[in-house]
């Protein structure tokens, strides 16, 4: 039974940094795309960031890009994402996900064509 494994979250202040990571035991993440979400209480869980398997081609949904960066270390086997000036809108519990539909990374993230979901790590954005 494949269970990825989110860690990082937390308590931030506005316009602060934290760093996500997602782990996989046992199922290797260098093979697939893989996605982060989030999602806030009676809200859809909200696909806004992916990174591709072979060439770390990667996409930002517009309410992350320019603050949030996705990035893999295949040596660790893990996925990372930063995050940085992080607003309260940010607040969410935070979702890391692989892909088995797709292997080439589209400006879009569709919620079906992603697996593997685990606990999630809550990130909180207040001062």
């Amino acid at each position: 039974q494949v269970q990825f494994v989110e860690s990082g979250g937390g308590l931030v202040q506005p316009g602060g940094s934290l760093r996500l990571s997602c782990a996989a035991p046992g199922f290797t993440l260098n093979n697939y795309i893989i996605g982060w979400f989030r999602q806030v209480p009676g809200k859809e869980r909200e696909g806004f960031s992916c990174i591709g398997s072979s060439d770390g081609s990667t996409y930002y949904a517009d309410s992350v890009k320019g603050r949030f960066t996705i990035s893999r270390d295949n040596a660790k086997n893990t996925v990372y994402l930063q995050m940085n000036s992080l607003k309260p809108e940010d607040t969410a519990v935070y979702y890391c996900a692989a892909n088995l539909m797709r292997s080439t990374v589209v400006p879009d993230i569709r919620l079906y064509e992603y697996t593997y979901w685990g606990q999630g790590t809550q990130v909180t954005v207040s001062s």
